[in-house]
């Protein structure tokens, strides 16, 4: 997903600079070879967007963010058909909309983005398991270091086996 979160930066920069100087948008063919190519790159995002199955915490930003992704996919289209029709004048009666649907999108990438992740699930009570592994565990160490005082192998192999059997019975 990081390839997609960049590239999708990159073209809604692309897609703002062109929107924020209305000057630019004449039917100059670098213009409009520039909008379809970042159309196309907005198509290309919300077929990623697709293929994807978010995770249960955050589906309904996931959502919003595809329907924005065709929304300013759209609008961009209308941009292109209007400055093809009419040119400048008749871009500028759709570049507020055009400007607020990739708003849209930066504003569902922020919403995705910020979304806490789900709750992770609660875990089963190992007390008795735990106190039983601690137990075992200590008993084996105090074996252990008594039979390396006394030079006695069978108590400290002994205390091995216990802090082994520690080790067994507690399984988180």
């Amino acid at each position: 997903m990081a390839g997609f979160w960049s590239r999708l930066s990159a073209t809604l920069r692309g897609l703002e600079a062109l929107a924020a100087d209305s000057r630019r948008l004449d039917a100059d063919t670098n213009t409009l070879d520039a909008l379809r190519t970042l159309q196309y790159r907005l198509h290309w995002s919300s077929e990623v967007l697709a293929g994807v199955e978010p995770p249960a915490g955050v589906r309904a930003g996931h959502e919003e963010l595809a329907d924005a992704l065709v929304e300013a996919r759209d609008a961009t289209g209308e941009m292109i058909e209007a400055i093809e029709t009419g040119g400048q004048a008749a871009a500028s009666a759709f570049l507020l909309e055009w400007r607020g649907s990739l708003f849209r999108v930066r504003l569902a990438r922020m919403r995705s983005a910020a979304q806490p992740p789900p709750a992770p699930a609660p875990e089963r009570s190992t007390t008795r398991s735990a106190a039983a592994a601690t137990g075992l565990t200590l008993l084996g160490a105090t074996a252990f270091a008594a039979g390396a005082v006394l030079l006695l192998w069978p108590i400290w192999a002994a205390g091995l086996a216990l802090v082994a059997g520690g080790l067994l019975v507690y399984r988180p």
